[in-house]
């Protein structure tokens, strides 16, 4: 298998496994939320690693996920207050957590591979050098295991709680009124978008992570009203983009993490003006023919 073709796998698998738990981010408008676990979760890394000293071991997973959640949960804390909005909640506990990662990162790991470009860029040309071996046998690139892993963990989710997750996004009320328990649900997916954000970490950066998770979802947003179709536009949107932007960063010999996000951005930018469900051309035909319309009936009035 060809490097390429392995970073595109990697790509594609990465793009679908944010892309999953990005349908229910958009529809439930915490976009921004997750922005803000893709910068957080590096100071559950540093502080796990300050006690593991290894990059490898999966306590820096854990720990990242568990600093994601935290996030979620202080920033809802602070906006139950009713003394700040959500987006100044989120613009105090973002800065203060990635700013201390940061700190902590030139102060006591300046020597260790944690540095800001990877944090936001990630490298995902070199992804596949850092491979699986088992026995002997070379199993292929471990960023492309481990969210392969994640990938089938959010389906599952998914396919299991479908119902609990339709409902809880929607109605929260009506689904408490059932017997379901929102905060539970809801704190199950933060924990999930934490975990995959940690495990895209590495590849392609929380710049990247955030487009996936955002991008493809509102794309599909915006060209139905059906949830399951919802999904399945995503997922397609997701591949597509990921694909294209890696055959268009070695073209033009650039960055690929950049390419993918600026082919992301590109893509729903089209979708929002050219739906033709909820785009802004058919908003504006629309209201055209409603002035006609209006013109018409005035006439006929006088």
């Amino acid at each position: 298998m060809s490097m390429i073709t392995e970073i595109t796998l990697i790509a594609v698998v990465v793009a679908v496994a944010c892309a999953l738990p990005g349908v229910f981010l958009v529809l439930r408008g915490v976009t921004m939320v997750s922005d803000a676990i893709t910068h957080t979760v590096l100071l559950g890394i540093v502080l796990a690693f300050f006690i593991t000293q290894d990059l490898n071991s999966p306590l820096l997973m854990i720990g990242a996920t568990l600093v994601g959640v935290a996030t979620v949960w202080l920033i809802e804390t602070i906006q139950r207050s009713a003394l700040v909005s959500t987006d100044a909640a989120i613009g105090i506990v973002f800065p203060l957590f990635f700013s201390i990662a940061i700190i902590l990162i030139t102060l006591y790991a300046g020597d260790v591979h944690l540095d800001e470009d990877a944090v936001l860029m990630g490298d995902l040309a070199f992804a596949p050098f850092r491979r699986v071996d088992v026995f002997g046998l070379d199993m292929g690139p471990q960023s492309l295991w481990v969210m392969s892993v994640i990938l089938v963990m959010n389906a599952l989710f998914i396919f299991f709680f479908y119902k609990e997750l339709k409902i809880t996004t929607f109605d929260p009320a009506f689904a408490a009124a059932l017997g379901f328990t929102p905060m539970i649900i809801h704190y199950a997916l933060m924990t999930l978008v934490s975990l995959t954000a940690v495990g895209a970490y590495d590849s392609v950066g929380s710049i990247l992570i955030v487009g996936f998770m955002v991008g493809p979802a509102l794309s599909g947003y915006l060209l139905t009203h059906s949830l399951k179709k919802m999904i399945s536009i995503t997922v397609l949107i997701a591949v597509v983009n990921s694909v294209s932007g890696v055959q268009l960063a070695f073209f033009f010999d650039t960055t690929i993490a950049g390419m993918i996000a600026v082919v992301t951005g590109f893509t729903t930018l089209l979708v929002l003006v050219f739906s033709p469900r909820k785009g802004l051309y058919k908003q504006q035909l629309n209201q055209k023919r409603a002035r006609k319309l209006l013109d018409k009936r005035i006439k006929t009035l006088t």
